[in-house]
């Protein structure tokens, strides 16, 4: 599928700390001046588990239980962002990748039977639905989550891109084809989710704005400073995005 091009984006003032270049914290914004340009919005792509979701995954156990907890110390040391498990595990032999699905289909099921909407999730859905703005979905997780969420919380979003949809993240191509479906410019869109290694690298490579949702500040630490690829902007809770989205773009449908 041919990738649309990574759009120039408006250059904004130091004082919303619209990061690449530092994870600065970002709880507090500050409006732009008059003169400031603001970028337009017309569409917000969300990550969904740990981000419109409550984290229930164990993800480091899973890792181990796939991997064993040698090989997973190891792959650890090497990606401080992050470990993807399923590029991991997509060379196996069949039997062997198999048995890896197997492992985390039931942890994933165990995260469904604990499926519990983020704080801050409904309400922003709302605001965007208020100044009718898109909203789509990009997971990892299968369809049959994707479908539960939306019908246990009466939310939905469209596309919803679950990793049956290949490639997945952190390829830029599922959130390429929802600019695409939507008809609207990459840079026009925000793409929001909890890990470096699949949202906003996956935002990133698409040429989209990037917002990280890092709860604990685990993402303050000195051993991210170097990774590859780094948000827009970050933020502790979902609440905080709603004035952000405010104060830095032209809301426009």
């Amino acid at each position: 599928m041919p990738l649309l091009p990574a759009l120039s984006r408006a250059i904004f003032s130091s004082s919303v700390h619209p990061l690449p270049r530092s994870f600065s914290s970002m709880s507090n914004f500050v409006t732009p001046s008059s003169s400031s340009v603001k970028a337009r919005l017309r569409g917000v792509v969300f990550d969904m588990d740990g981000t419109l979701t409550v984290p229930a995954i164990d993800f480091p156990a899973m890792y181990k239980a796939v991997l064993g907890e040698e090989e997973y110390v190891s792959i650890r040391k090497q990606k401080p962002s992050g470990i993807d498990i399923l590029q991991q595990i997509e060379d196996w032999s069949p039997d062997k990748q198999r048995q890896a699905y197997e492992i985390i289909a039931d942890y994933e099921k165990q995260g469904l039977d604990r499926l519990e909407i983020m704080p801050g999730a409904s309400e922003l859905c709302a605001f965007l639905d208020s100044r009718s703005i898109r909203r789509g979905l990009i997971t990892r997780n299968v369809k049959t989550a994707v479908d539960l969420f939306h019908e246990r919380f009466g939310i939905t979003f469209s596309p919803a891109l679950s990793r049956e949809f290949r490639p997945y993240k952190p390829d830029p191509a599922p959130l390429l084809h929802i600019c695409s479906t939507w008809e609207v410019r990459p840079s026009e869109v925000m793409m929001i989710g909890d890990s470096l290694k699949d949202d906003v690298a996956c935002g990133n490579r698409a040429g989209t704005f990037t917002c990280l949702l890092d709860e604990t500040g685990k993402y303050d630490s000195p051993k991210y400073e170097h990774v590859e690829y780094k948000p827009d902007y970050k933020v502790s809770c979902l609440a905080d995005i709603h004035s952000l989205l405010e104060a830095n773009f032209e809301l426009a449908p």
